[in-house]
């Protein structure tokens, strides 16, 4: 597709350049795909009552400053105006698979998490165990378009029926 805007109308020129947009995120590859987070997003997120959440609603801006640097593409996450964490991802092409390391302005040791990609939904899935029986954690990041992203945080004994925790959605400002 070749992105031109020359005598379309307004409206027809913002579903075209909404289509460009998903195209080249999709034609991202490799770590390339992670600067889609980079920037000032607005986070809405309702939690709902469960063994691991308590209900409520919150607001809250999120800046990512993103770079890439060689075959890393690192993140300062920055909420609501206070320094959070830097996340490094990297990638390997062999298995394609992506990991994720954060570091927290505490130092302490956070070990390193996975993100499976698959088309416009990011997973970011961990296990926890307590007395011996794990329990499965995932958020689930949907790109509904390159600005907006549609999000869930869900809990499973079995891997296979989920329930939600929290959901939301993320606006790029």
């Amino acid at each position: 597709m070749r992105c031109s805007f020359e005598s379309l109308s307004r409206t027809a020129a913002l579903v075209l350049l909404t289509g460009c947009s998903l195209q080249s995120m999709a034609q991202a590859t490799g770590i390339d795909v992670i600067q889609a987070y980079a920037g000032t997003w607005k986070t809405e997120t309702e939690h709902f009552d469960t063994a691991y959440s308590k209900a409520g609603k919150e607001s809250s801006t999120l800046h990512n400053d993103c770079w890439k640097s060689g075959e890393f593409y690192a993140c300062h996450q920055i909420v609501n105006g206070e320094s959070k964490a830097l996340i490094v991802f990297t990638y390997d092409p062999k298995t394609r698979t992506y990991t994720t390391y954060p570091v927290t302005l505490e130092g302490r040791p956070a070990g390193h998490g996975k993100l499976v990609i698959e088309g416009n939904v990011w997973t970011y899935p961990w296990d926890d165990t307590e007395n011996g029986k794990a329990t499965h954690f995932r958020v689930v990041n949907t790109f509904t378009a390159p600005n907006r992203i549609e999000f869930r945080q869900e809990y499973s004994t079995d891997n296979q029926n989920w329930t939600v925790m929290a959901k939301g959605v993320e606006v790029k400002q």
